[in-house]
């Protein structure tokens, strides 16, 4: 039965058989793998994929696809879970949890940080994203696509882009080129649970205004001698510190706590 593409859902149908072959080398899944593929679509990934697993989980809002997924696959290979992606506990899958997906590329974002709440339980993550967005990911300071998402996934895992996909691949193309990106949890993440949200609101208020230098936009958390003291210059703007550097502005407020 035919499957129209739902454009509320951001399907774009990967169709290019080496492109396949080639992320499915990239994930080099072994038979006992815990692996979950997040949206599988019309199963372009989850057939080779379970060629070389035992068993494989996937998480897919639409019903449609569900019910053809359930038509095409044996309960003891594929278990489907109907639900949203981002409304989902990765965490009941179990521990050593790895991950795939073609992501939409309009929930990618949130997505990215709902995982990265998972991150003590995964061992890696393999997604196909825009590749804007991939860009931003893995951006080192001080060059034009390094922001707050390269900032705050890069404080939890190590990233690496594989390769570039070209709109032809998929059914129906995007407008836009893609690329697929490997993420591995940090074993020691940079910044500790406890101060997690003064790092977040820190990242956000620095980059809020990118034109501005952080004077401007960290009035709200530090004082000439704070900068002083951190050995941060205030006339430069958030592009320019590393993430480290933003680790250590939330470890200095948090132990002094001079928060807002």
């Amino acid at each position: 039965m035919q499957h129209t593409p739902r454009k509320r859902f951001g399907q774009n149908f990967l169709i290019d058989r080496p492109i396949i072959a080639d992320i499915v080398r990239a994930i080099h899944p072994g038979k006992d793998d815990l692996l979950v593929e997040i949206g599988p679509g019309l199963g372009a990934l989850t057939r080779p994929l379970l060629q070389s697993l035992d068993h494989l989980q996937v998480v897919e809002i639409d019903r449609n696809i569900v019910e053809r997924l359930h038509r095409e696959f044996l309960e003891e290979r594929l278990t489907i879970h109907s639900a949203d992606a981002l409304e989902f506990d990765f965490s009941v899958l179990g521990k050593n949890l790895r991950v795939v997906g073609n992501l939409p590329y309009n929930i990618s974002t949130p997505l990215l940080f709902h995982l990265a709440r998972f991150a003590d339980g995964i061992r890696d993550m393999h997604f196909m994203l825009q590749k804007e967005v991939v860009a931003r990911m893995v951006a080192q300071p001080s060059t034009p696509d390094y922001g707050r998402l390269s900032v705050m996934l890069q404080c939890r895992f190590e990233m690496e882009q594989l390769f570039i996909v070209s709109p032809e691949c998929f059914h129906p193309a995007p407008k836009v080129e893609s690329a697929v990106v490997r993420m591995i949890p940090r074993r020691q993440p940079l910044i500790a649970a406890n101060k997690e949200s003064i790092f977040a609101g820190i990242v956000s208020a620095a980059f809020s205004q990118r034109r501005k230098t952080l004077r401007n936009t960290l009035h709200g958390y530090l004082k000439p001698e704070d900068y002083t003291a951190l050995e941060v210059d205030p006339g430069k703007r958030a592009e320019n510190l590393s993430v480290t550097q933003f680790v250590a502005i939330a470890d200095y407020l948090s132990e002094r706590q001079l928060l807002p």
